[in-house]
C-alpha cells in the first residue's frame, strides 16, 4: 500500500488558490539548513529559498524570503518594510507566532498574515523551492505564484557578496 502524502496548511492554501505546485519530500528527522536541503534534492542553491521572521522597530513582525546561501541585509529589509530597523525573531518564539517550526517555516499559511518580502533574485528563476510547511517537505512553484499565495512583494533584501 502506498504511503499517503500528508498535506500541510501551505499545500491546502495553494490548492484552494488553484496554484500549481510540486511537492518534494526528503528524509530528515530534525532541522537542517537550506544548503543541505538543496544538496539532498540535487537543486541549485539559488533556486531554494528560506523564510526568515523579524520584528520591526514598530513592534510588528515582517517575513523575508531569500536564497538559502545568502544573508539578509537588515537595513534593506527595514527600508522595504518602511520601518527604522528590523531584528531577527528569537527562535523560541517562531512556532507560537507562525505555527511553523525552524526548518519547516514558510510564508504561506502562517497563523496570521504578516507583511512578506521576497528577494528580487527569485524573479530570475522559472521555479523556486520553499518549505512545504514541515521538516522534510519542499514545494516547487513559480516565484509569482508564491508571491501571490504569500501576499508578498519583491524587494532587494540580501547582502551583496564582496
Amino acid at each position: 500500500m502506498a504511503k499517503k502524502e500528508l498535506k500541510t496548511n501551505a499545500m491546502r492554501i495553494l490548492e484552494r488558490l488553484k496554484i500549481p505546485f510540486e511537492h518534494h519530500e526528503y528524509e530528515c528527522a530534525e532541522f537542517t539548513d537550506g544548503s543541505d536541503i538543496a544538496e539532498r534534492l540535487g537543486l541549485d542553491h539559488e533556486k531554494v529559498f528560506k523564510t526568515l521572521v523579524t520584528t520591526g522597530s514598530d513592534g510588528q513582525h515582517y517575513v523575508f524570503v531569500i536564497p538559502v546561501d545568502r544573508e539578509l541585509d537588515l537595513k534593506k529589509c527595514a527600508r522595504s518594510a518602511d520601518v527604522k530597523s528590523v531584528a531577527m525573531l528569537p527562535m523560541k518564539e517562531l512556532f507560537g507566532l507562525t505555527g511553523y517550526v525552524r526548518g519547516g517555516c514558510t510564508a504561506v499559511g502562517m497563523k496570521k498574515p504578516f507583511p512578506v518580502r521576497i528577494d528580487v533574485s527569485a524573479k530570475e528563476q522559472e521555479r523556486i523551492y520553499i518549505s512545504g510547511g514541515r521538516i522534510g517537505s519542499q514545494i516547487e512553484l513559480s516565484p509569482d505564484d508564491f508571491c501571490r499565495a504569500a501576499g508578498g512583494e519583491y524587494a532587494e533584501l540580501i547582502r551583496q557578496e564582496s
